[in-house]
């Protein structure tokens, strides 16, 4: 009998180390899993954010560089029923658990957490079960966070979503959809006027699209150079406000995200209009790029490519009565 216990003794604590090496692996793995996965950070690091002044609610037409939806904002100050006047206090967290809210996000980062290095020490939500049945309480404990996470990004999404009647609606408060094109690019062009139910037409002019283009190279120039100065110059408050957040992360990242060789392929207007003393612009826009993060200590490559790409977003410009454009919402294509 005392040789039997020994041996399973021996067996639960290979078992207990086997597991804690285990533990101690995902939980150094999983910082690093995040980074990579967030690395699609050039400007606007992978979502919708901004303002599209009382239309930030309502999709904007699809066009030819983009026939698909685009996704609904993430990010923005705007809040349902209103003008981009009317803003928010801030704008949504980022990160992995961002999109579901600060409280509940920093919840559920917390509690994944606590379980993998509850695992580590023999404890955890199931502290009391050891040997084999530890694992078993690990896996459990992922699945309830998943859950966790779904309940809060379902909630967030509720809190935040577009009014069923604006979805039902939008169609035929904003706009005929895509204009006529007098503007070719490499792949097509960039097109006339923009009229909405309640706002005002406005005409955009080849000089309009000119400025919409070197606005696409500069404001990603300006990101790539983390120059947060010049880019109070090229885009509006919120969106500023965005872009310092996301620099932030890449800097406690320790990477930095290059975005160069920007050259626009297509583009569409979607819609423009004008709303008292602003008006505004959004299209679509299919642009070459080459998009890298490097390592801040060592230059190496730790996500994207040296190799070009391209990408399709929808931004939306905006400006003052006798003032320049400025970027005020990139948008996601689906």
């Amino acid at each position: 009998m005392p040789g039997i216990w020994e041996t399973n003794m021996n067996f639960s604590q290979r078992s207990r180390s086997l597991f804690k090496t285990i533990a101690v692996v995902l939980a150094l793995a999983l910082p690093t899993a995040l980074a990579i996965s967030s690395a699609d950070a050039r400007v606007g690091g992978g979502m919708s954010s901004g303002s599209r002044g009382s239309r930030t609610y309502s999709a904007p037409p699809s066009t030819t560089t983009a026939p698909g939806s685009t996704s609904q904002f993430n990010r923005t100050y705007t809040q349902p029923g209103a003008g981009m006047n009317s803003a928010a206090a801030a704008p949504a967290r980022g990160g992995l658990f961002g999109r579901a809210g600060g409280f509940m996000g920093g919840l559920a980062a917390g509690f994944l957490g606590a379980g993998l290095l509850g695992m580590l020490f023999g404890g955890g939500l199931f502290g009391g079960l050891g040997g084999l049945s530890s694992i078993l309480g690990l896996i459990i404990q992922i699945v309830l966070v998943v859950l966790v996470v779904r309940l809060a990004m379902s909630w967030w999404q509720r809190r935040h979503s577009t009014p069923q009647a604006a979805y039902a609606n939008a169609d035929a408060g904003s706009g005929p959809g895509p204009q006529p094109n007098y503007r070719s690019g490499l792949g097509g062009g960039l097109g006339g006027f923009g009229f909405g139910a309640n706002n005002a037409p406005l005409e955009i002019k080849p000089d309009d699209y000119q400025a919409f283009e070197h606005l696409l190279g500069d404001v990603q120039a300006a990101w790539s150079n983390e120059d947060v100065a010049k880019l109070h110059t090229l885009a509006t408050p919120e969106m500023v406000s965005y872009f310092e957040q996301d620099l932030g992360q890449n800097r406690a990242r320790n990477v930095v995200n290059k975005v160069t060789n920007v050259k626009l392929l297509q583009g569409d207007l979607a819609e423009a209009w004008r709303e008292g003393e602003t008006d505004y612009a959004t299209v679509a826009l299919r642009f070459a790029l080459t998009d890298k993060t490097l390592d801040r200590n060592t230059g190496a490559v730790v996500a994207g490519s040296e190799q070009p790409g391209e990408a399709t977003e929808v931004w939306t410009f905006a400006r003052r009565t006798g003032g320049q454009w400025e970027l005020s919402a990139i948008q996601q294509t689906n």
